[in-house]
């Protein structure tokens, strides 16, 4: 995660941390361009990227990030979402901890990665 994070601010961007909505936030909002040549950047691209640990059922994690997660894009008119869960569990292997799947919350996209 720092390494992605790290190219988006050696690449012009922005990283915004506990962004603030209304009475919510969300854990980072990033806004870069994809697109840039001699200094000249193109069209933006905006990331919320929400960030919760694994407690309790992972299905309760999972429903009440996904709303969370597509509240925050939609408000703020992200290009993409995307839901990281961290999962402490010392018992679980790695393959059991991470994994990637594309999930929605309404009719909102949002990318899930972990537990």
């Amino acid at each position: 995660m720092q390494a992605f994070l790290q190219r988006i601010i050696n690449g012009g961007g922005h990283i915004n941390r506990e962004y603030s909505l209304g009475a919510n936030r969300t854990d980072l909002f990033i806004v870069w361009s994809l697109d840039v040549k001699q200094g000249i950047y193109g069209p933006l691209l905006c990331v919320v990227i929400e960030l919760k640990m694994l407690y309790g059922r992972l299905e309760t994690t999972m429903e009440n990030g996904l709303e969370q997660t597509a509240y925050y894009a939609m408000h703020v008119g992200a290009d993409e979402a995307h839901l990281v869960i961290f999962d402490r569990e010392p018992k679980k292997t790695w393959e059991e901890k991470i994994r990637q799947s594309e999930e929605r919350f309404g009719d909102y996209p949002v990318t899930v990665w972990g537990a």
